[in-house]
């Protein structure tokens, strides 16, 4: 099990700049739950940040990263690509509050542009010259070369270090039930190597770790739960719980 690393952790919480919001008319300060952003706190090993789909998991964590100094389509710090500039203003105002110690790895994963982080990687390996490959750091085989599934497994197993600040949005896109019980697993070994996550996701295998946060973004604002609180968890064991009866009402 892992252990609370709260004395050192990378991250410790976010909060907004109101006072240089001029208006909370238009995207993403109109979101109920970035209005009702005030302190958001961390959890030192793994917070949890979920929701439906339009309540700004995604436009939250980009901003996170982005004000940490992430390239906003992913990467580690060293990425400077951007295939299509649409991120919002939202990292300008917020305060990122940092712990003391810094990590030794960092990376942002986003599913949704995941594909246009492996192309850049293939990119930068052609014009290197000499030294040793970045594709190497993914375990040396193409990620154009492998199956959706597989290239994202590839980034968790051999680039992710320990000791680092990881913000995955989405990880579970292209992951089978069984690779997601596999990832729970390295996140697990990662944490117990003194790294933090920080992961939007819909997976609720993947928000199982016990030592944990789970923020839920709602029409309501922000609001702290635990895995069997939340819908993802309530609808997916109704479902196995009685099949039959929830499709009959489903499908009549």
């Amino acid at each position: 099990m892992a252990k609370l690393r709260s004395e050192n952790q990378y991250i410790k919480s976010v909060r907004l700049k109101r006072d240089q919001i001029k208006s909370f008319n238009h995207f993403p300060l109109n979101l109920p739950a970035i209005q009702s952003l005030d302190n958001l706190l961390f959890h030192p090993n793994i917070t949890y940040i979920i929701g439906e789909n339009g309540m700004g998991k995604s436009t939250l964590l980009e901003a996170i990263a982005v004000a940490l100094g992430f390239n906003a389509e992913g990467g580690s710090k060293n990425f400077n690509f951007s295939s299509y500039d649409s991120h919002s203003s939202l990292d300008e105002y917020l305060r990122v509050a940092r712990g003391v110690q810094r990590p030794k790895d960092c990376f942002f994963f986003r599913a949704e542009t995941y594909y246009n982080l492996a192309t850049n990687i293939e990119e930068m390996d052609q014009d290197s010259v000499g030294g040793a490959k970045i594709i190497d750091g993914f375990g040396g085989i193409s990620l154009h070369k492998q199956s959706h599934g597989e290239s994202f497994f590839a980034a968790f197993l051999h680039r992710f270090r320990g000791h680092g600040l990881y913000i995955l949005d989405e990880p579970e896109a292209a992951l089978s039930p069984l690779r997601q019980v596999s990832m729970l697993g390295r996140i697990n070994e990662l944490v117990q190597e003194g790294s933090q996550f920080i992961i939007a996701t819909h997976s609720p295998v993947l928000m199982a770790h016990p030592d944990s946060t789970i923020i839920q973004l709602s029409n309501e604002g922000m609001n702290e739960l635990m895995l069997e609180e939340t819908d993802h968890y309530t609808v997916m064991k109704q479902f196995f719980d009685d099949k039959d009866r929830l499709l009959h009402h489903l499908f009549k």
